[in-house]
């Protein structure tokens, strides 16, 4: 994969989370029929707009399928943990079979992601979900939990399938085929080989940078922008799902209360039973709304505040990289007896600062593509829910009203009889 070529433009537009974009209201005005209260779907509405980057993706060219699945609890006399099947086929000529299965646990996860980003340290490598238990989460091993990291593993190995240059490396490839991982985690870099880059990490951060390019300076700036707006929405969307459960709370105890107004009071015994029905009905489409808001909003949020950490951490690399290529290259200016090897070690960390670049330049266009297509995803689905409930809501009380309309005209018309 040395002569692969990745794509360097990176110039798309940034997604400004905060800035006002044009926006056309809609009404709906349409008259409830008869024997029908409840609207149509705005589904129709919400499809005729079609997203720019989400355009369908060639099945026919991915060549690489992962499955995590069949989360099985096991446990010792030391731990207890979770291991997950992973199911592959390939046609890859690389691989001796086109399927394999193998049992991995969340430690195994770590292990190949540190060999990733070892490996490429300037590649975005997808981000795993935390180590520790999830906020929301009571259980560390309950159904929820156990059900919401496995679809964040599923997602994290295919991710990597689908990336030019990760799907490629060959520890990527022990981890889908070995039935042991064993043997090859104890073939990292050692303990001193990893103090040694840590104490080289320090000291480049300490000395800093002469210039950043400016390319990466705005890559930076962007990067950081982008956390703190991705971390905003996702702070406000816990709290409105909060405030919609606080509202369900409410609306359990609010519903019952005309039922038994309505056993009391024998003229308003319909329209309080009535009103009942509709604070019921409300109420189960505000628990659905804040359910999907769970299910489809945050965890996308959430997922994309650990890839604004790992982006982070990827900068600091390259960062790095350039810090100690300028440092070797104060040294040989000054050390003119040992030019000759400084001058070797300078060319190589040359070529792998531009070469770094050059990677990262290129994962960076392919992450905010992704980003982008997921987050306007997840944003369209609950716009598009947003629309449904406040209009079935709409609907429950358009249809009270119908019916005490009609209640009333039949009054009206038996005393002008009478």
């Amino acid at each position: 994969m040395s002569g692969q070529t990745v794509p360097v433009d990176y110039s798309g537009h940034m997604l400004d989370l905060d800035e006002d974009e044009d926006l056309e209201v809609f009404s709906k005005k349409a008259p409830v029929a008869d024997g029908n209260p409840m609207p149509n779907s705005p589904s129709s509405m919400v499809n005729q707009f079609r997203l720019e980057e989400d355009e369908p993706q060639d099945v026919n060219a991915k060549d690489l399928f992962i499955t995590v699945d069949n989360p099985e609890s096991h446990i010792t006399a030391i731990e207890t943990f979770i291991m997950y099947r992973v199911l592959t086929k390939t046609t890859r000529s690389e691989f001796d079979s086109s399927e394999y299965e193998v049992h991995r646990r969340y430690q195994d996860f770590l292990w190949l992601r540190s060999r990733l980003e070892e490996t490429h340290p300037t590649l975005i490598v997808h981000p795993l979900p935390e180590k520790f238990v999830m906020k929301g989460m009571v259980e560390r091993f309950n159904d929820d939990f156990i059900h919401t990291r496995r679809k964040a593993l599923h997602r994290f190995l295919n991710k990597i399938s689908e990336h030019p240059i990760l799907s490629y490396n060959q520890h990527f490839k022990v981890f889908l085929t070995a039935e042991e991982l064993t043997s090859h985690r104890k073939q990292g870099p050692g303990f001193l080989s990893r103090m040694g880059e840590t104490v080289r990490a320090v000291a480049n951060t300490v000395r800093g940078l002469k210039s950043r390019p400016e390319e990466f300076a705005a890559m930076q700036e962007y990067v950081d922008d982008f956390s703190n707006k991705i971390c905003t929405v996702d702070k406000v969307t816990q709290r409105i799902i909060k405030e919609e459960r606080e509202y369900l709370d409410e609306l359990k105890q609010y519903g019952p209360m005309y039922g038994q107004w309505a056993e009391s009071e024998g003229n308003l015994a319909e329209p309080l039973k009535a009103v009942a029905s509709c604070v019921e009905r409300c109420g189960k489409e505000t628990e659905e709304h804040a359910h999907h808001l769970s299910e489809v909003l945050v965890p996308t949020l959430h997922e994309y505040i650990l890839c604004a950490e790992t982006l982070k951490a990827v900068m600091r690399r390259r960062d790095h990289i350039q810090a100690e290529f300028e440092a070797k290259n104060e040294a040989l200016a000054s050390r003119k007896s040992e030019q000759e090897a400084l001058q070797e070690e300078v060319d190589g960390l040359s070529d792998r600062m531009e070469g770094s670049n050059e990677a990262l330049k290129g994962d960076w266009f392919r992450w905010k593509a992704g980003m982008r297509t997921d987050l306007k995803s997840a944003f369209v689905s609950s716009a598009e829910k947003n629309v449904d409930y406040y209009e079935k809501c709409l609907a429950v009380w358009e249809s009270f009203l119908l019916s005490q309309r009609a209640e009333s005209s039949d009054q009206q018309d038996g005393e002008d009889v009478s």
